[in-house]
């Protein structure tokens, strides 16, 4: 006979989200389970943004090591090893998913590491034969790599998810995709020795972003040796021995060690068992939520990637407690999903929030856009062929910031704290009376004066 038990929460997924969720509503008294089939901590800390930034960091230390040499230093030849690079990577992982779960233990909540699926609105079956009753159910269970258009030689491919875990530094590696996941690993393993190539079917890497973003990140990628074709997908992937060739769809070849798909991800919704209570799922497979995270079945929640609205961890995190806060602690929250700062983690880095140019001149009748690209200080001594590109977007009618852009080092860091400006509805003139602090990077973005452009009405 399968044991049964009864909670005020069960949640499906121990990730950030779930995570989150599930030790807010513990802390307001909830009687809170989560199940997890694989690793407490989710896609960011167990095979996302966590492991990926460890090895942006190391992909960093190659131009490092030349760059000093324009600083007087005399650094002897370096040598890098990947299994240490990983071993390492991996025990911090541990660490972290360690303080995960004791964060949870801590709250009151319950973790047991089975896999979950709903029998009926308040029902859940484990994968041990268990059963749990529940007031409310949280689907928290995250994305999954989509491998795209099934190929031959598919079998061949590895994702992110493999990425992190090969057993030796690919000499030659093949990369389809051009999103953040695409980008990102293109700038690490060059940074780290492997000769890269980049194979996307759009018209420019970075399709969502504004386009001055993408036309500089991919000059300085090409400037680093990486190899960009786009317009094209890769058709076939024939292994000879160790090797790999990779055949385009117009037939170019390309020659690998391996051969990696980022060509995004879905929404991990399988095997749940939504149709079983009619969870209504949209056709990309995510769940549908309203404002506060509910389902089409009252009692049953959604939060983080698995809802497809902005798949980044911070979000999924907010609507987690948002969601706690709503149901168990009787503050009903809505989640803001505007203006959400983000970086892609690519060499050079870039940090975004707001709109686009395309985006404003489309909602607004009046825009300026102001612009400005230069080398930045370190590069002057280094020798580095590097430039860093900064672009503020402006309600022409207002003077609101609406956007702001930028490819360089540290763009994560400052578009953190330019968040918080364009999220107080900043104007142009604020950052302009904001003195600068020089010499930084950094006060380019509050002593532009003149607009690069600027759009308005054709009766203007």
């Amino acid at each position: 006979m399968a044991a049964s038990s009864d909670v005020d929460l069960f949640v499906i997924g121990a990730g950030s989200g779930g995570v989150r969720a599930a030790r807010i509503a513990a802390g307001y008294g909830a009687k809170v389970t989560v199940a997890e089939e694989y690793r407490v901590g989710g896609t960011c800390v167990i095979r996302g943004c966590v492991p990926k930034k460890l090895l942006v960091y190391a992909s960093r230390f190659h131009h490092e090591f030349e760059d000093a040499a324009g600083f007087g230093w005399t650094v002897p030849e370096a040598k890098f090893d990947w299994a240490t690079l990983i071993a390492n990577k991996d025990k911090e992982i541990d660490r972290l998913e360690a303080a995960y779960v004791a964060n949870v233990t801590k709250s009151g909540a319950r973790i047991v590491r089975s896999r979950a699926r709903i029998v009926d609105a308040h029902t859940v079956a484990l994968a041990n034969g268990d059963t749990v009753r529940a007031g409310h159910i949280l689907i928290a269970t995250g994305g999954w790599p989509f491998p795209g258009e099934k190929i031959p030689g598919i079998e061949h491919v590895i994702s992110s998810n493999e990425a992190f875990h090969l057993p030796r530094l690919p000499k030659r590696i093949v990369i389809q995709g051009g999103g953040y996941v695409a980008v990102e690993f293109a700038g690490i393993f060059n940074g780290l020795g492997s000769e890269v190539t980049i194979v996307y079917r759009g018209d420019n890497v970075l399709r969502s972003f504004d386009d001055d973003v993408r036309a500089h990140i991919r000059t300085e990628m090409e400037k680093r040796g990486i190899k960009i074709v786009c317009g094209r997908t890769v058709a076939a992937v024939e292994r000879s021995g160790a090797d790999y060739s990779v055949r385009l769809d117009d037939g170019q070849r390309f020659a690998a060690d391996q051969v990696m798909f980022a060509t995004g991800r879905k929404p991990n919704t399988g095997g749940l068992g939504l149709e079983t209570v009619k969870v209504e799922i949209d056709e990309k497979g995510a769940v549908r939520v309203d404002d506060f995270s509910r389902t089409s079945v009252p009692n049953i929640y959604a939060v983080g990637d698995v809802t497809d609205r902005i798949a980044l961890t911070p979000v999924a995190i907010r609507e987690g407690h948002a969601f706690a806060d709503t149901v168990f602690g009787n503050k009903p929250t809505r989640v803001d999903h505007t203006d959400v700062p983000t970086a892609v983690y690519s060499e050079p880095e870039i940090g975004v929030i707001g709109l686009t140019e395309a985006q404003a001149r489309r909602e607004y009748p009046r825009v300026d856009i102001y612009k400005t690209t230069f080398r930045p200080m370190k590069a002057t001594l280094s020798g580095r062929d590097t430039h860093v590109m900064m672009k503020i977007i402006v309600n022409g009618a207002n003077d609101r910031v609406l956007g702001c852009h930028i490819v360089g080092e540290g763009a994560g860091e400052m578009i953190q704290v330019l968040g918080i400006a364009v999220k107080m509805k900043a104007t142009k003139a604020d950052f302009d009376a904001t003195m600068a602090v020089h010499p930084t990077s950094a006060e380019e973005l509050v002593t532009m004066r003149t607009p690069a452009a600027r759009y308005g009405l054709a009766a203007e």
